[in-house]
């Protein structure tokens, strides 16, 4: 039987119902999650993905959420509510770590050799949980971007101490939540640096989402079809001068982030962890061949 992810997995949705990705790719995986939704857009979502996969976001989770600017009653705050009630609910649920996923993902694979490959179960989610529970420092995992697996550039399994991005394994004992209301996942990165931790950024598992303002709803529909990705790169930069700044690439503002200074802290083994050794990989390897018919 293929191992599944053992921490619960969530979705936070809006205006998305009917072309939200991420569910229907976690299904064809056989990967349970919960989608998160706001209760005015219960019904609509109930109708599309079943009842039992929804969770609604309590109010207070908006009314308590630190945007880190000032806005006008009826502006968005983003995903980051959603986000911290999932924090939440998974703590309620004894889970020690939970995943956190936006809902615009195609697909998961794995790279080897250098090609990637998409995959058909949950067991890369179930193995960078195990690789992460080896250690005791790492807040942060996940995979990294489809397009950042280039074929013809060698990468090495894992990046430590970068940023986290669009599916995030996350510690449940950190002494911080999600806020801003645009690039929240490098601000929690950032923070879980400068707190202490490590992050683990895998390049031998990757997925695939839809590039900024390309799918409708969401945060495209909330406010970066009108306000574009000026406000954004810069709300980081106020938040992070010492790390971050705006630049102008490929026809619009981004922000760069330099995370150097973390490069070389290490991951510290769990006194308890077993790690097998090559020679355990390579019996196992041989004893899956024997296995095979013909």
């Amino acid at each position: 039987m293929t191992p599944q992810p053992i921490h619960p997995i969530y979705i936070p949705s809006k205006s998305r119902a009917a072309i939200a990705t991420t569910p229907a790719v976690l299904r064809t995986l056989g990967v349970p999650f919960q989608i998160i939704v706001e209760d005015s857009q219960h019904d609509e979502y109930a109708a599309v993905h079943g009842e039992e996969c929804l969770l609604v976001l309590p109010c207070r989770f908006q009314e308590e959420y630190d945007p880190c600017m000032v806005l006008a009653p009826e502006q968005s705050l983003g995903s980051g509510p959603a986000r911290n009630f999932a924090w939440e609910d998974s703590l309620s649920r004894g889970a020690t770590s939970h995943w956190v996923m936006d809902d615009n993902i195609r697909l998961f694979a794995r790279l080897h050799h250098n090609q990637r490959i998409p995959v058909g179960d949950g067991l890369i989610f179930a193995a960078m949980e195990q690789f992460v529970s080896r250690y005791e420092n790492i807040a942060l995992a996940g995979p990294q971007y489809w397009m950042f697996a280039l074929s013809r550039e060698p990468l090495p399994p894992f990046a430590l101490n970068t940023r986290l991005f669009s599916c995030i394994l996350i510690r449940n004992d950190l002494s911080f939540r999600w806020r801003a209301r645009y690039n929240e996942d490098l601000d929690l990165s950032l923070r879980a640096l400068k707190h202490g931790w490590a992050t683990v950024l895998f390049n031998a598992f990757l997925q695939w989402k839809e590039t900024t303002q390309a799918m409708a709803g969401g945060n495209t529909e909330a406010f970066y079809a009108e306000e574009g990705t000026l406000k954004k790169s810069q709300m980081i930069v106020d938040l992070h001068p010492a790390e971050c700044r705006v630049v102008r690439r490929f026809g619009r503002w981004h922000h760069h982030a330099d995370m150097r200074q973390w490069r070389d802290r290490p991951l510290i083994r769990r006194s308890d962890a077993e790690i097998p050794d090559a020679s355990v990989w390579a019996m196992r390897k041989e004893s899956r061949k024997k296995s095979l018919p013909g």
